[in-house]
């Protein structure tokens, strides 16, 4: 494998960028990506920047937050000089609905305010089902909102006590239906697959409890045990065990089976959509190295081939925007190879493909031998992966990246 990215460096107090990254800013796709840090409790498998009201206490608040994001979005907008309409916006976190249908608006009209919205716009917000409701969604819908995303991970109440969600299993589906109600096209709901304990019964029920929702949409997910969270140490202690390969590898085959029954298309690993219209152009823009700017505390964001993160702690990020300064805490200038590698880690995992130009010599000598082994197919100039090969997908970028 190639070196990794440089460590960074830190980032200028005013948030200035070079001139080199900030050539055709406009010209290409731009996303912005708005934190919330908010949750009312900490899931055991989660290790996001986000914090609950006992870890906050009076440090920081949804309002300050706020009064940061909308000060960082005219940072931004001055950074970049004309700034460009916002083509995607996705309000992550965290736990967004937690900021109500007019939290939620404000964010919007801040993000009106400094950028504008192109014609369009997609328009997201992550939400927990226990935290929305049919006017909820109503309000989000008048506001702009084009898009909701809702955490379901199980219909298993046995799995989803293991992952510490707290919602009851029927409620992300009521609340998918209530947002298509609402006026939402298109809504996704989340699975994570692979949590110990989980039968492939109970997989099985929680894609029927998708499929019943009516989504256009699915994300599932691996589950991934982060160091220092609460599943981990659970492991570690011996009272779960690590999740399983082989299962992890037959539960993806399953969720693959069931939604491509049902009309669903993967147009990236971990991700389904019932048509075009209904995939996340906004994580699409991630994916093909386009321009994003992400707000609030934590947050990354890239332009034009420099990467740059946010200081954590919401009171730290309120408190220098408030000075004057930029919230960025450091930041990295990706050089000619290091783009190169992130469009293979990132593309192949693409049902578009990866084109073969991208690989140097060594690599298109790896996808051939990967064609032939069944992992990858050519496509024209492409090359993409196989069924098999998303089981594979990690080992198949590093044969490429020799």
């Amino acid at each position: 494998m190639p070196s990794a990215l440089p460590e960074g460096e830190p980032a200028p107090a005013d948030g200035s960028l070079p001139a080199s990254s900030l050539a055709g800013v406009g010209s290409r796709p731009f996303g912005i990506y708005v934190h919330v840090p908010f949750c009312a409790t900490r899931c055991g498998y989660c290790d996001f920047n986000t914090y609950t009201p006992g870890e906050l206490g009076t440090s920081a608040s949804p309002e300050s937050w706020l009064e940061g994001l909308r000060r960082e979005l005219d940072l931004a907008a001055s950074v970049l000089g004309t700034a460009p309409l916002a083509e995607t916006v996705f309000v992550g976190g965290g736990t967004p609905s937690l900021l109500g249908a007019s939290g939620l608006s404000d964010v919007l009209d801040a993000v009106r305010q400094s950028f504008g919205l192109a014609p369009g716009a997609e328009v997201t917000t992550e939400s927990n089902p226990e935290s929305t409701s049919v006017e909820f969604f109503e309000g989000i819908r008048s506001a702009g909102y084009t898009r909701v995303s809702l955490g379901m991970q199980s219909a298993a109440r046995h799995v989803l006590a293991v992952l510490d969600r707290k919602h009851t299993p029927g409620r992300p589906g009521e609340a998918a239906r209530e947002a298509r109600t609402a006026g939402f096209d298109h809504v996704n709901l989340d699975l994570i697959y692979g949590t110990p304990g989980e039968r492939p019964s109970d997989l099985a029920a929680s894609l029927d409890a998708v499929l019943d929702a009516g989504v256009d949409h699915v994300s599932a997910y691996a589950l991934i045990v982060e160091d220092g969270t609460g599943l981990a140490r659970r492991i570690r202690r011996g009272d779960l065990p690590m999740p399983d390969d082989d299962v992890l590898a037959s539960s993806y085959e399953m969720v693959d089976s069931v939604l491509s029954g049902a009309g669903f298309s993967w147009y990236e690993v971990s991700n389904w959509a019932t048509s075009v219209e209904a995939q996340c152009r906004h994580n699409v823009l991630y994916w093909k190295g386009a321009d994003w700017w992400g707000f609030g505390p934590g947050a990354h964001s890239h332009v034009g081939g420099v990467r740059f993160w946010n200081v954590k702690h919401p009171a730290r990020y309120s408190s220098l925007l408030a000075s004057g300064a930029s919230p960025a805490a450091g930041r990295e200038t990706l050089s000619v190879e290091d783009q190169r590698v992130e469009r293979v880690l990132l593309e192949l995992r693409l049902a578009s493909g990866l084109p073969m130009d991208v690989l140097d010599d060594a690599g298109r000598e790896e996808a051939k031998q990967a064609i032939a082994d069944g992992l990858l197919e050519p496509h024209d100039d492409r090359c993409v992966l196989t069924d098999r090969g998303r089981l594979l997908a990690d080992a198949v970028v590093r044969r490429l990246l020799p």
